[in-house]
């Protein structure tokens, strides 16, 4: 196992940057995702740990080395790649086998490992197929333990799943994260999905335009996002672009923009947990997820309820989408299925609460991206 290290990194193809002034701490044996859009600088900082690119600036470190100009096959990485890579004249058991035999591993040894690492992805019995006659999942498999046998200190997974079916793809979220616990092997994994990014990850970077804009666990990520980009990328958001009027030691009271008739809110002071905010500020939203906001038949006592018409319901199974017109600002509600929703229709006059412990006031910063 190894920690990484990326100290100020920046990474240009001519005049485009495509990672700018990047800081990573990644522990020892930490299952680590890059998360973000196409083309927003994961995949090209995940080359540069396994060598394939070097910084145009900064320094990568594994541990206490400095790896910032040494080549691919002297880095002791794994890589899995997004198409596989695999040998198709091969069979399984030669491709297993590929990395051993470049560092001229002994025959007994060779096979030894290649042997145990089958068994790890559940594929001894496979060892004399043609790659070619693998199904997806298994292929995956495959490429996962020819990764695996060279005994990396550091294991790169280049959107490993994109190109399997949605069943399999659970599946495989498992598989993956059964064999990294396995082999306590620290782990970095691209993606732009977000429901592998937060059931796999013991920490999250969101990249977007070559910058990463937070670095935390999953509940982090999605619960305390850092800007009106992380929110709307990760899950369902309610974004409500607010002007701050006054600020409280325990509440900020905020009006929104956007409301046929003034609206305010009081939301939580972050101030507490490090979060500062400027009452001057104009760039700034309120975030609320969907499964937070609170429908009520008849209004209560309480911070935050709202007057609203029932705008459409959607049916998604464990889930029923309410959108809520509050004064020409559409909300979205998540309800879970209780199998007693049919009070909720279009039309229908309702009450809703955004909780004031729910609700973050957060920086709107998308409108600045090139």
């Amino acid at each position: 196992m190894a920690s990484i290290k990326i100290e100020n990194v920046q990474k240009a193809f001519g005049k485009t940057i495509a990672v700018d002034q990047l800081n990573l701490d990644i522990k020892e044996g930490e299952f680590f995702t890059f998360l973000g859009p196409s083309g927003c600088g994961k995949t090209t900082t995940l080359r540069m740990i396994a060598g394939f690119y070097y910084p145009t600036k900064g320094v990568v470190r594994f541990g206490d080395k400095d790896m910032t100009r040494v080549p691919p096959e002297k880095r002791n990485t794994g890589m899995v790649f997004q198409n596989y890579a695999l040998f198709p004249h091969m069979t399984v058991f030669e491709n297993v086998a590929f990395g051993l035999r470049v560092r001229k591993v002994s025959s007994a040894d060779l096979k030894k490992r290649v042997l145990d690492a089958l068994q790890k992805v559940r594929l001894e019995s496979y060892s004399n197929r043609q790659v070619s006659q693998l199904s997806g999942g298994q292929q995956q498999r495959v490429a996962l333990a020819r990764a695996l046998v060279i005994e990396p200190e550091i294991l790169l997974l280049d959107e490993p799943l994109s190109n399997l079916d949605a069943k399999l793809r659970d599946e495989m979220r498992v598989e993956i994260l059964r064999l990294q616990r396995d082999y306590k092997i620290t782990t970095i994994y691209v993606t732009h999905d977000q429901a592998e990014a937060l059931s796999m990850s013991d920490r999250i970077a969101v990249f977007n335009y070559g910058v990463c804009h937070q670095v935390g666990t999953p509940t982090e990520i999605y619960n305390r996002p850092a800007n009106d980009f992380v929110a709307s990328f990760i899950g369902e958001i309610n974004l409500l672009p607010v002007q701050v009027e006054k600020v409280h030691q325990d509440n900020i009271e905020v009006a929104l923009k956007n409301s046929e008739q003034p609206i305010k809110l009081n939301v939580e002071n972050q101030a507490r947990n490090g979060i500062s905010i400027i009452q001057s500020d104009a760039d700034l939203a309120v975030s609320i997820r969907p499964e937070a906001i609170r429908i009520l038949d008849v209004t209560e006592e309480g911070m935050n309820i709202f007057k609203g018409k029932i705008n459409s319901v959607q049916f998604f199974g464990s889930v029923v989408n309410v959108m809520v017109d509050v004064q020409d600002v559409l909300l979205r509600v998540d309800v879970f299925n209780t199998h007693d929703f049919g009070y909720f229709y279009q039309g229908k006059e309702v009450y809703v609460q955004l909780p004031e412990k729910q609700l973050r006031l957060i920086p709107v910063i998308s409108g600045d991206a090139p």
